[in-house]
């Protein structure tokens, strides 16, 4: 697959302790010349299924990179390392549905190895700490251009987890669909993509709140809730100089139905 210059990490770790610092030491020390993109350390701690779409929408935005990606719930437990190889990049984490998202963003799951040759890995590997003696050093490696093969034996990408598909459905003037992320202005990002609402008028309710369709944030008065297509191509709900998690009550999960007047 060649070399990368390029490793990107995504993690639920946080910033206030120093798990991200060695997972970038460790990176560092056998791959000096490869550059690190912190993706996000603030996905909410072991949601699988934010990490696994948060790297999905970031993912094709990157350089080719190896792609490190760590929310992992079963650290120390049977699951499985993995390196997947995509036409894109590669992703190098736990076997939980974390990386799947992602690699079919990138293309798809062209190869999948598991993570079993030890002399790949940081000395005595901690049962909780994965992301820095596990999947930073064979990040690294594999950004070297170490072959995938040489990290583990291949396995069939059909027996890799994969998380359940978000729920969306559509009829006559309304769609429903799961909320998939809630970022940090509290705009709400549906699980539905934003050519569904080409099949909608511009007034709208969502959960019951009078709404408006929009394409920007500007298009609505304060405190006027709007839906619209993001920078992800999905269909969002967002408040103007407000906060629509808040005014909607929801969560990632949670299903929300966006329907006309």
């Amino acid at each position: 697959m060649g070399t990368y210059g390029w490793i990107s990490l995504t993690t639920d770790y946080g910033t206030f302790d120093g798990f991200v610092a060695a997972c970038h030491g460790v990176i560092a020390r056998v791959a000096p010349a490869v550059r690190v993109i912190d993706v996000t350390h603030h996905v909410p701690p072991a949601d699988v299924a934010r990490g696994a779409a948060v790297l999905a929408q970031t993912a094709p935005h990157l350089p080719s990179s190896v792609h490190v990606a760590v929310v992992d719930p079963g650290v120390g437990t049977e699951r499985r390392g993995i390196a997947v190889g995509t036409p894109n990049g590669v992703l190098v984490g736990p076997d939980n549905g974390l990386l799947v998202w992602a690699a079919e963003a990138l293309g798809g799951l062209d190869t999948v190895v598991e993570l079993t040759n030890q002399d790949w890995f940081l000395g005595d590997v901690s049962r909780t700490f994965h992301g820095r003696d596990v999947f930073s050093p064979v990040a690294a490696r594999i950004a070297l251009g170490a072959p995938l093969s040489d990290a583990g034996p291949a396995i069939d990408p059909k027996s890799v987890v994969r998380l359940p598909d978000p729920v969306v459905a559509v009829g006559d003037g309304w769609i429903e669909a799961e909320v998939v992320t809630v970022d940090r202005f509290g705009n709400v990002q549906l699980a539905a993509g934003g050519a569904m609402l080409s099949g909608l008028g511009p007034e709208l309710v969502v959960g019951g709140v009078k709404a408006r369709r929009a394409q920007t944030f500007g298009d609505a008065g304060p405190g006027e809730l709007i839906v619209y297509e993001d920078s992800a191509g999905r269909v969002a709900i967002a408040v103007n100089g407000g906060r629509a998690v808040v005014v909607l009550s929801v969560r990632p999960g949670d299903l929300l139905r966006v329907s006309e007047r």
